[in-house]
């Protein structure tokens, strides 16, 4: 009687199908693009708490008033030194970096000469929003 040594077909198959199941499982579990999109939205929560603690700092130093180019419509933000045809104009924030260095623009940049964030004004409350946020999330702060 002869004995082979290796593995059978039977065995190789069972042993690829397991290994399989555990790197879905763990695909399934890191789900790197969710993670992308989270930090993403992570990014934008403080984006919109700087553009808005940057506008009651100014407020604070101007016995009360709010940037005047701030509406009552939800309007985008103009990127620091962009073209602000249509678009709100905070560059009172952004000079000689007395409250922001520069406006803070969306992670996804999807906007040419806007920063992604919508700003308004309503009873003297401002309202900043995420609208490009990621995963069903509704990203917006009111002060």
């Amino acid at each position: 009687m002869r004995k082979q040594k290796g593995f059978t077909l039977i065995e190789l198959l069972i042993v690829i199908a397991v290994i399989a199941i555990l790197a879905a499982i763990v695909i399934i579990a890191i789900n790197p693009a969710r993670q992308f999109a989270s930090a993403r939205n992570a990014q934008r929560w403080s984006d919109i708490n700087a553009i808005l603690n940057a506008n009651w700092q100014y407020a604070v130093d101007n016995n009360g008033s709010l940037p005047s180019t701030i509406t009552g419509t939800d309007t985008e933000i103009c990127l620091t030194g962009a073209t602000c045809t249509g678009l709100i104009d905070l560059t009172v924030l952004t000079t000689a970096s007395t409250y922001l260095p520069a406006i803070p623009s969306d992670p996804t940049g999807s906007s040419t000469n806007g920063a992604g964030y919508e700003i308004s004004i309503t009873d003297g409350r401002v309202t900043v929003s995420a609208p490009d946020a990621e995963l069903g999330v509704t990203i917006s702060v009111t002060r």
